[in-house]
């Protein structure tokens, strides 16, 4: 159902992964998508490829309207140029979805080294293209948003902001994104806006599946990585679109403003699945929790209660769980 009809959308960071998956789901939905990247078309310069015009292709096979813009990020000129055209074009902004995030290549050459035998520029690598870029972004919004009291922020987040993960410039710069999402929504709700932060499971985008991949080549048999290795629980970046799609339509989504929004828990109350027809649970799932730690369990999970473990538990399995 086109829901999202006349709807005018934009998602930063959308050559490949997540972000594609979601310009997809929306697209599908009925809206007018712009997206933004470094890359137009393929430049092969990366071991994983993706480009603004095969995400375009992506939606407009899926039924939707799209229009890539060639931005970068760490600009702040070319951002307020790329809001200057939307509003030239369109007349308003009704969904910002924050998720750019450049860090991911330096993240992996850091190897997991602990911060201090990393440069310093580690943090900006990390962080200015992601946690700064989702402010600036915010803020060209908010002005074009605040006009007609109304819009919705998405900021894509993760559990790296709860406890340790990939290491401690990521994990601040995501703990930081999801208070960025807080403190926007205090300041924007009188004006009908609905900010958020939403946190998606462990996705099979092209660098998650490369790591696992890597992983099975290295012959990782350790069980505590077998949620890489086996591709257990993972989520396909279209799920993360159509559960943002389904916010955007809520006639009552403001009721969310503030809060972190876990991508599994939104499709189960949405009532969506997969695209392959699974509903992967929330990583604070006991039916998720349970068959990571004994993998045995696993072929019985449907067994296992979809129970959300109190935060407090949750972060003590986490800090018990080996670091990636």
């Amino acid at each position: 159902m086109k829901h999202l009809k006349d709807k005018v959308t934009l998602v930063t960071g959308a050559t490949r992964g997540i972000g594609k998956g979601i310009a997809i789901g929306l697209g599908e939905a009925g809206a007018t998508v712009y997206i933004t990247g470094r890359s137009l078309n393929n430049s092969n310069s990366s071991d994983v490829h993706g480009s603004l015009t095969e995400t375009q292709a992506a939606v407009e096979e899926a039924g939707g309207v799209c229009i890539p813009v060639q931005v970068d990020h760490s600009n702040d000129e070319q951002v307020r140029l790329l809001f200057e055209r939307i509003e030239d074009e369109q007349g308003h902004l009704d969904l910002l979805v924050n998720n750019v995030y450049s860090g991911v290549q330096v993240l992996r050459d850091a190897n997991g080294q602990p911060f201090w035998d990393c440069e310093p520029s580690l943090w900006d690598a990390a962080n200015n293209v992601g946690l700064r870029s989702h402010y600036v972004a915010s803020v060209f919004a908010a002005r074009m948003m605040t006009k007609r009291n109304s819009g919705l922020i998405c900021t894509i987040s993760s559990w790296g902001g709860l406890s340790y993960i990939f290491g401690t410039a990521y994990g601040t710069g995501k703990a930081a994104c999801d208070r960025l999402a807080a403190d926007m929504a205090v300041e924007l709700k009188p004006h009908n806006i609905t900010s958020i932060s939403i946190w998606p499971g462990i996705v099979g985008t092209e660098h998650i599946s490369q790591l696992a991949s890597s992983m099975n080549e290295k012959n990782v048999t350790d069980k505590n990585y077998a949620v890489f290795t086996e591709r257990y629980n993972w989520e396909t970046p279209l799920l993360t679109g159509w559960v943002i799609a389904a916010l955007a339509s809520d006639p009552n989504v403001i009721r969310r403003t503030g809060g972190v929004q876990i991508v599994a828990e939104l499709a189960k109350q949405y009532g969506l699945v997969d695209r392959d027809g699974n509903r992967p649970v929330s990583l604070r799932s006991l039916r998720f929790i349970l068959p990571s730690a004994l993998p045995a369990l696993r072929e019985y999970s449907w067994l296992i209660p979809d129970f959300k473990v109190p935060w407090s538990l949750l972060i003590q399995f986490i800090l018990s769980s080996p670091k990636i």
